[in-house]
């Protein structure tokens, strides 16, 4: 795995660390690129801390974000896309206000079926002992 050399005041690239606004905002003034790495390298390890369950799921909303990003012409207008997306998760079809309202139907896993065996039927009446 490589990691980007760091420096007094870098941005850690651990999701575990505090997050450091002003530490990530003098990066992406001071070298877009490195912002970028860091960025990309932060979200691949917070992505594969996740349960497995989760990971294909964060991993195809993080390519969203990113597919977005690349979109816009400008960083406003990325903020922008990105806004409407996420409230598009809230209060559009299929969103978090309909599962709230009990409006959409329940999701159901498909599970083996395991055949319930009963145990031998005991013996009834004077056992040998009596």
């Amino acid at each position: 795995m490589s990691r980007e050399p760091t420096r007094p005041g870098a941005p850690s690239t651990d999701p575990r660390a505090p997050f450091d606004f002003e530490a990530w905002a003098r990066l992406a003034r001071e070298d877009p690129e490195a912002f970028e790495r860091r960025r990309r390298e932060l979200l691949r390890r917070a992505i594969a801390q996740a349960p497995e369950g989760l990971r294909s799921r964060l991993e195809g909303l993080q390519w969203r974000v990113d597919a977005e990003r690349a979109r816009a012409r400008h960083p406003m207008g990325a903020c922008v896309r990105l806004f409407r997306m996420m409230w598009g998760s809230v209060y559009g079809q299929g969103g978090l206000q309909q599962a709230l309202r009990g409006e959409l139907p329940l999701r159901r896993e498909a599970a083996p079926v395991l055949p319930l065996r009963r145990p031998p039927a005991a013996p009834t009446g004077p056992s040998p002992a009596d």
